[in-house]
């Protein structure tokens, strides 16, 4: 072993915090794709996040760049004075883009058709995709939080984020000890019942800060937020997810009917739009390549099970995640990942049964280089130090000052991270650093980003 990979390896083993855990290491050239360094490079390790870099890869290679996702409007029955006499059905295709505002734009586009109210029903058509919420591994006590959302092919977020199947919350201090907060609900809806038990307080010292837990009951959407906040906090923001999110959307185009003054007589359900419905009207998403850049930069769960599910509608005709899986692995192989050494359970690495070995994570970073659709790959990477999230996404307070393109990955007990670096002399490397049995996997950033900064700057150090 070259001396530099020795005086690493006795570096990392040096490492306390790595005591009764496991470390996967993978390094090699980026530009022959030798492999430098490996220390348990062939064992199986959960991912977490970097199970996004096969995810994103396949979905590009599959569905191709320029992808998009679609949000229909159809009607039966017909338009009779400005009225339509009839069903009106919003198709969902797993567009992840929706914004309460296009279904402004949706009723717009009603109003245009002369369409001022409407005599009969308004159908969801969520069966794009199966109706499995949830995936096989996720954890019960993960469902609420924003990264555990329910997939749905009609589903919404509330901002540019495109958090799928979420509300946010912004919670604001009172203006007296005592009072309770304001919660703000974005977008506004009642789909939400927010039970509100929390208290302003004087603060004992100027940094105190907020406590709070805030909770979305299993079955329902009853979201209960407890704890205090300081008098003269700032406000903050959660995001919760919702129970059934295409209830949640047919929730929010009711109130952009209502703020529209388009009028409505009929009842709201989920259903199949009928093969003798009419198009109104095509809304369809930014394209799987912009895309990329919240899924990556973000470490987007949503993304990346509905992209899994697309890609089961797409090439098997079913959108679910067995039939997306299968079309993962059989993509995977034809990119020369060697799938037998694989566990594969979901797209966004939430799973604790996915397994994946390190040399496998950086052959496979070597061999898509050659790709046509590379460059949107790895533009999506996270930058190490760059301010603006939508940039340095995950990595945009680590590692200032090196040269790193990489997908990070957190869940309980285990982080890791995979891409690119440039060491200070200029020599271009891959690597995959996946830390598992952490006693506590908040220590894991750390550990990694003091691995990269020695394999980056070692060698320069020796000259």
């Amino acid at each position: 072993m070259e001396e530099r990979w020795e005086k690493f390896h006795e570096f990392m083993k040096n490492e306390v915090r790595l005591q009764g855990a496991l470390a996967g290491i993978s390094i090699r050239s980026r530009d022959t794709g030798k492999l430098y360094y490996d220390h348990m490079g062939d064992i199986r390790l959960h991912p977490a996040s970097n199970m996004k870099i096969f995810t994103c890869a396949v979905g590009l290679a599959e569905l191709g760049e320029n992808y998009t996702f679609s949000t229909e409007l159809w009607m039966d029955g017909n338009i009779e004075d400005n009225r339509l006499v009839g069903n009106l059905y919003i198709k969902g295709k797993g567009d992840p883009t929706l914004l309460q505002q296009d279904f402004e734009q949706l009723v717009q586009v009603m109003k245009e058709k002369e369409i001022h109210e409407i005599q009969g029903n308004i159908i969801g058509d969520d069966t794009w995709y199966d109706d499995v919420r949830l995936s096989q591994d996720l954890n019960w006590n993960d469902e609420h939080y924003y990264y555990g959302a329910q997939v749905s092919a009609l589903t919404v977020s509330p901002n540019e984020d495109y958090d799928t199947g979420t509300v946010m919350l912004t919670i604001c201090p009172g203006s007296n000890a005592g009072d309770k907060p304001e919660i703000i609900l974005t977008p506004w809806n009642r789909y939400i019942k927010i039970i509100n038990k929390v208290v302003t307080v004087e603060p004992e010292h100027v940094e105190e800060e907020a406590e709070l837990t805030v909770t979305r009951q299993h079955g329902n959407n009853n979201v209960i937020i407890e704890g205090t906040i300081p008098i003269y906090a700032a406000s903050i923001k959660e995001w919760i997810a919702v129970w059934e999110p295409t209830n949640y959307a047919l929730e929010l185009f009711l109130n952009a009917l209502k703020k529209n003054g388009v009028g409505f007589t009929g009842e709201v359900s989920r259903g199949v739009k009928p093969k003798q419905a009419n198009l109104l009207y095509v809304r369809n998403s930014i394209t799987l390549a912009d895309l990329c850049i919240p899924f990556m930069k973000l470490s987007n769960n949503g993304h990346g099970e509905i992209i899994v599910k697309e890609l089961g509608k797409v090439v098997k005709g079913e959108g679910s995640w067995d039939k997306g899986l299968v079309v993962m692995e059989k993509t995977l192989e034809e990119l020369g990942v060697d799938t037998r050494q694989l566990v594969i359970r979901d797209g966004s690495g939430i799973s604790h049964v996915t397994l994946i070995p390190p040399n496998e994570i950086s052959k496979f970073l070597f061999r898509i280089q050659k790709e046509p659709w590379f460059k949107i790959f790895y533009r999506a990477l996270p930058i190490a130090g760059e301010e603006d999230r939508m940039k340095g996404g995950t990595l945009n307070e680590r590692m200032d000052g090196l040269k790193v393109n990489a997908k990070t990955g957190t869940i309980m007990g285990v982080s890791t991270l995979s891409g690119y670096l440039t060491t200070k002399e200029g020599e271009e490397l891959i690597f995959s650093i996946m830390l598992n049995n952490l006693l506590d996997e908040e220590d894991g950033p750390d550990i990694i980003d003091r691995l990269v900064d020695y394999i980056a700057t070692e060698k320069a150090k020796q000259l």
